[in-house]
């Protein structure tokens, strides 16, 4: 177990390190996760994807909590959650120290500004997954080669619905999240 621990850890605390940019960030360092560790599957993150976009709280945390939990139980899930955030509060702790001196260096523009296609990229891998999984179905695709095949229509289609009523509606944001997981659920059954 205290190697699970270290392994939660060092996953955890290089996810907290190198995804910058947040939430969606951590997506493909979590699918990574998924294929190295027992402790979650790629269908498992697709589903707290949408457990995390609904619920308060960042992906990245939920995240943390939950394959913390799962590989380690409650003291895993403290190890995991803390590894995740531990850089940034690291950085933030140096950051503060030397504020006056980053505030106006031309070398931590230069690097912020060099991170904001790396951060781009993050995001639409990120985003690719969670299409992937939640409307394509690529490997029915690979197999068949048929385009028909590539979609999960009921998804697709819940999809479109949601998307364009709130677009046209002025409804608070979580109701058509509400809409989105009881029509999910339905469906799913």
């Amino acid at each position: 177990m205290i190697m699970t621990y270290i392994q939660l850890f060092f996953e955890f605390f290089k996810i907290g390190l190198f995804a910058i940019g947040g939430g969606l960030a951590t997506l493909p360092f979590l699918y990574d996760i998924a294929r190295n560790y027992p402790w979650f599957n790629e269908s498992t993150l697709a589903d707290m994807v949408a457990v995390s976009q609904s619920t308060p709280g960042p992906i990245g945390i939920n995240m943390a909590t939950f394959a913390g939990f799962k590989a380690g139980g409650v003291i895993g899930s403290i190890i995991a959650t803390t590894a995740l955030v531990m850089p940034a509060f690291i950085i933030i702790i140096i950051i503060a120290h030397f504020l006056n001196k980053f505030r106006e260096s031309k070398q931590v523009e230069a690097i912020f500004y060099g991170l904001r296609p790396t951060v781009t990229g993050l995001i639409a891998v990120a985003w690719f997954e969670v299409v992937n999984i939640s409307i394509l179905i690529l490997n029915k695709f690979i197999n068949s080669k048929s385009l028909v095949n590539m979609f999960d229509y009921k998804a697709l289609i819940l999809f479109i619905v949601v998307f364009l009523l709130s677009r046209k509606s002025k409804k608070h944001p979580a109701l058509f999240l509400l809409i989105g997981a009881l029509a999910g659920i339905v469906l799913k059954l």
